[in-house]
């Protein structure tokens, strides 16, 4: 007999909880087991299910090696907070992966810059390592990267070991704390940085809208074509396959069509405010 989550997308398949990595005080990255053959684009997103609590779309981190996969999630909701706290050998429900990935083909030969607020971050990590292996995937690459304070500052072991490797990394945050000596402001002033040749630049943005919103504005006054800016929409995705329009904005659905959308198409959709 077939396993019912090889015959139908809506029913999760169990997964245990290989590792968690504590990533700030309200965030953990978990190593997941998959299934054999499992193969995500950096991107895409997985559906998790904790029985008890329901399920909640949450961005593929990377790629955990020994057929596991990897995701952080912030606790903000009872869903969230209810997976951030399972330990290695729980189990919860996954179902994925879903959507669209970050167009790295369309970028190769070209500048990549990403800019990430937040846990936006994470669905950018596999962007980050997927360059870092394949040094031509494209011509160079910068991260932006902003929090709201220092102790949020995801992968914080990891973006000097980015940097090592070749990739320009620049952090800011919106509230000092004590021992911080970085930037502190919004991540889009972190632009005035950059050596922009808007020719033969790429962006990808990932984070809360008005930072997408306001950090695409900026990167069209620079120069940069709508058509090289790429964002990823997360709207209040429930089933992750277009079936229940919860994350439906205009003919979109941020779950079938996104959520990686290029902004010359998503564009009007932003000017309304989620609620």
């Amino acid at each position: 007999m077939t396993a019912p989550w090889l015959r139908d997308p809506m029913v999760p398949r169990p997964s245990r909880v290989r590792q968690a990595r504590r990533e700030t005080p309200d965030s953990v990255t978990l190593r997941l087991a998959v299934r054999s053959g499992f193969r995500f684009a950096p991107g895409q997103f997985d559906m998790l299910w904790l029985p008890g609590a329901g399920e909640v779309a949450i961005s593929v981190a990377g790629d955990g090696g020994a057929r596991t996969v990897e995701h952080t999630v912030r606790a903000v909701g009872e869903v969230t907070r209810g997976i951030a706290s399972l330990r290695a050998g729980d189990v919860l429900g996954l179902r994925g992966p879903f959507g669209s990935g970050w167009p790295l083909a369309a970028v190769r030969g070209l500048d990549l810059l990403l800019v990430a607020g937040g846990v936006g971050l994470a669905p950018l990590r596999p962007v980050v390592l997927e360059l870092l292996r394949r040094p031509g995937a494209a011509r160079r690459a910068a991260l932006l990267y902003g929090a709201r304070t220092p102790d949020e500052i995801l992968y914080r072991r990891e973006l000097p070991a980015w940097e090592r490797r070749g990739l320009w990394v620049r952090t800011t945050v919106d509230r000092r704390q004590p021992g911080w000596s970085g930037r502190v402001g919004l991540v889009t002033g972190l632009f005035q940085d950059l050596r922009l040749h808007p020719d033969g630049t790429a962006a990808f943005l990932c984070g809360p809208e008005a930072m997408m919103r306001f950090g695409v504005r900026d990167l069209l006054r620079l120069g940069l074509p709508a058509e090289r800016i790429w964002v990823s929409l997360e709207r209040s995705m429930k089933c992750g396959v277009g079936r229940c329009g919860h994350c439906q904005c205009g003919a979109l659905f941020a779950c079938r069509d996104g959520p990686v959308l290029r902004w010359d198409r998503v564009a009007p959709l932003l000017e309304v405010k989620e609620t």
